[in-house]
């Protein structure tokens, strides 16, 4: 079956919901930037980037565990499921799981960026033609529907990589609660979860030593000049990410190096020297934090697997 043509919205209908939330980020006191706009095709390759990073252990530490109890996983999937991904970037982990479980016949990977989604799809199209994929380019931290092939097939959600930690605890608890509303009743969800450790292993994780990180939080003024045509000037901002252990998560941030005005749709927006752009949250949890933030939005943890050494966790969640 032939994958659907992927194709950005025109940049009238692009521009207008972007524009709206970077106007309103920079206008507001701290400045912030919402880190969804990290991944246009640029963002999304950085990020993959970053994956292969010695000091990023998330993404290694997660496919370790993936891999090694993908047959338990399997055993909890049920016949003629449809994987759904949210967030989907890369299709690495999810192909674990599709060879693990024959018993998926349909994915369904969501991404905000249609060109590197289309590209991923047609590759785990190749590799495993069995399975019917069905993209859907659209936000995925927004209510949106399932393809019409998928519907009424029990569906397993998966979503990878720790980013539920990108959103603050009560963002996260409506993402879980809308991926109940589309995922269906008795659905199950594959969740990654990133633990707390040893603030210095955090610290090497989002401070790179080749400055890939700070590659991939510039590209995000970058985006802006590119989409907005506003004038960035990206040697004038320097990356930030520290970790709160308070209130267990690294903060991101853009910091400008001197006093400078910027200029973007026919605003002027200014700053200080010092003056920082928050751009992510990655909130660290442990496993009865999680839990707890799971039953919460209506999942009852079914599973949980871990590293030897507690890095990172993988949870089973199905809907009470």
């Amino acid at each position: 079956m032939p994958l659907p043509v992927l194709r950005p919205a025109p940049r009238d209908q692009a521009s207008e919901p972007f524009a709206t939330d970077v106007i309103a980020g920079l206008s507001a006191t701290p400045k912030r930037l919402l880190p969804k706009y990290f991944y246009d095709e640029v963002g999304s390759q950085l990020f993959e980037d970053i994956t292969q990073l010695p000091e990023y252990y998330p993404t290694r530490t997660e496919l370790k565990i993936l891999r090694e109890n993908a047959s338990a996983i399997a055993g909890l999937i049920p016949r003629d499921a449809a994987l759904v991904e949210f967030g989907a970037g890369a299709a690495t982990k999810a192909k674990i799981l599709l060879e693990a479980a024959p018993q998926i016949s349909a994915y369904v990977p969501v991404d905000i960026s249609a060109q590197f989604l289309g590209g991923e799809a047609a590759k785990l199209e190749r590799d495993i033609p069995r399975v019917a994929i069905y993209p859907v380019a659209t936000d995925f931290t927004k209510p949106f529907e399932l393809p019409v092939a998928v519907r009424g097939r029990p569906c397993v959600g998966f979503f990878p990589g720790s980013t539920i930690g990108n959103f603050e605890p009560h963002e996260a608890t409506e993402l879980l609660r809308i991926a109940a509303q589309i995922l269906g009743p008795d659905a199950l969800f594959i969740i990654g979860a990133d633990l707390v450790k040893d603030r210095n292993v955090l610290h090497a994780a989002y401070n790179d030593a080749a400055g890939v990180t700070a590659k991939f939080n510039l590209n995000l003024l970058a985006r802006i000049n590119r989409e907005l045509g506003a004038d960035f000037n990206l040697a004038a901002f320097e990356h930030h990410a520290c970790y709160n252990q308070e209130r267990s998560r690294i903060e991101v941030y853009l910091a400008s190096r001197k006093r400078q005005k910027v200029r973007l749709l026919g605003k002027t927006f200014e700053f200080r020297a010092g003056e920082t752009i928050h751009t992510e949250y990655s909130y660290k949890f442990t496993l009865k934090s999680f839990s707890a933030l799971a039953r919460g939005a209506g999942w009852a943890p079914v599973a949980v697997y871990t590293d030897a050494e507690h890095y990172f966790s993988v949870h089973v969640l199905k809907q009470k």
